[in-house]
């Protein structure tokens, strides 16, 4: 039997459409020691789904073109925080694992509104857990992990080796010392759109397969994965499957964060403005998709750097056609969510680097401003504090409030008076688009 090499924390559809295929790939062509424990940290959902099945699930690529069906067989298990918590310490102590990894979303960090741990939800999260784990291995003299993150933040190893060096500081300063001479934290760059299966799906595809696969994930064929070169012991070899090893992702991640993140947030709050449901439809809104070329190619496309023109340019193209898939129903409400997450890497980030009016991103800002006013699809740890910040005044004090230096997201943009008017112009019009 393969021994677990990797503990995963956040085994949604993203990492089984990412990580525990890329990890399948490696072990098909003989690579040993590499199955995955996956880690549920709010819900035994997806445990009740797929240990059933003895971790088996299908991978569905659908593009125009059809679609490819293929098992994944990456995964040993998926273990419940509260309920396993013995097991997942174990995972984490054991000589056999050498990764631990996270899709965890932005707000699973629990960042506070500056940008540090918020230790008083943290211990509803990894960070116990991580940490007992860590001090196993610290107390029987075995090696470090390598501790990578797989989720959309910029820089998002240097993140978490703050975050958790906070965290253990705190009451371990000794384990702090020990990860940080021991441990690595290298930052990746994730890319491929993975839709939330519908039940739709599971029924097209029992139909097809004559089997019932409750675990079952779709995507499109299009992944990217690019990883620094920074690991503390063995790995599988991704690079083999397509991953690429680097030693600078910053500029990956300022192109994905900026252009496909950007681009997708500018979709679902304007695409849900307009009545839309999925982004191949908002796609096909003459309103909308002129705004997204412009976002990517004239507004966040100039303020990344390390990456050249022509590349950047291909790369809109190519985010175009995948936003156009028809095939793949990826819906602008769960895009939607943790906007107060999202918003600051995914636009505020441009809007502070970028030369000029960016009449794209000020216009999903206004987009945004509605979609909190109406509360419809409004699903974010701070809805409450979101609504509490434009229930009153004018455009400009409810920016204030979000955006300013004591504002709820504290950023470095500033919008000055034209960008202020423009946005309130936005919004009205925005609010046309839904029949208002």
């Amino acid at each position: 039997m393969q021994e677990v090499g990797i503990v995963h924390f956040g085994l949604g559809a993203f990492a089984r459409a990412h990580l525990a295929a890329y990890n399948d790939a490696a072990m098909a062509t003989g690579e040993t020691g590499w199955m995955i424990a996956g880690v549920s940290l709010r819900s035994d959902r997806v445990a009740r789904q797929l240990n059933p099945q003895a971790g088996l699930y299908t991978l569905t690529e659908r593009s125009g073109e059809g679609q490819a069906t293929r098992v994944i067989g990456s995964l040993r298990e998926v273990l419940v925080k509260g309920r396993d918590c013995a097991k997942i310490v174990a995972r984490l102590a054991s000589p056999e694992c050498h990764v631990v990894s996270f899709t965890v979303t932005e707000k699973g960090y629990c960042r506070d509104a500056v940008g540090g741990l918020d230790h008083a939800i943290a211990v509803e999260s990894f960070y116990p857990l991580l940490t007992q784990g860590l001090g196993w291995r610290m107390a029987a003299g075995m090696p470090g992990l390598t501790l990578m993150s797989c989720d959309n933040l910029p820089e998002n190893g240097r993140v978490l080796a703050r975050l958790l060096g906070s965290w253990l500081e705190r009451d371990n300063p000794a384990l702090a010392a020990w990860v940080r001479e021991n441990c690595t934290f290298p930052s990746t760059m994730v890319d491929r759109i993975v839709p939330a299966t519908s039940d739709t799906d599971r029924a097209t595809l029992a139909a097809r397969l004559g089997v019932v696969d409750e675990g079952a994930v779709v995507t499109e064929r299009f992944s990217q994965w690019v990883i620094e070169d920074s690991f503390a012991g063995q790995r599988p070899n991704w690079e083999a499957h397509g991953a690429e090893i680097v030693t600078d992702v910053a500029p990956y991640e300022a192109a994905k964060l900026r252009m496909l993140n950007g681009a997708h947030s500018l979709l679902a709050y304007a695409g849900l403005a307009a009545g839309h449901i999925f982004v191949h439809e908002a796609m096909r809104d003459e309103r909308i998709r002129p705004l997204v070329e412009v976002l990517m190619r004239q507004e966040a496309a100039p303020t990344v750097t390390g990456l050249d023109g022509g590349f950047l340019s291909d790369y809109a193209t190519q985010l175009i056609a995948r936003f156009d898939n028809p095939a793949l129903d990826h819906r602008l409400a769960q895009i939607a969510m943790d906007g107060s997450q999202k918003v600051p890497q995914r636009w505020l980030a441009t809007l502070a680097d970028a030369r000029g009016h960016c009449i794209a991103i000020l216009t999903g800002i206004a987009a945004w401003l509605l979609h909190i006013a109406r509360g419809r699809h409004l699903d974010d740890p701070l809805a409450e504090e979101l609504r509490d910040a434009i229930s009153a005044g004018d455009v400009s004090a409810q920016l204030e409030r979000l955006f300013g230096p004591r504002g709820l997201l504290k950023s470095g943009w500033v919008p000055g008076p034209e960008e202020v008017a423009f946005i309130a112009e936005q919004r009205r019009i925005v609010r046309t688009w839904g029949g208002e």
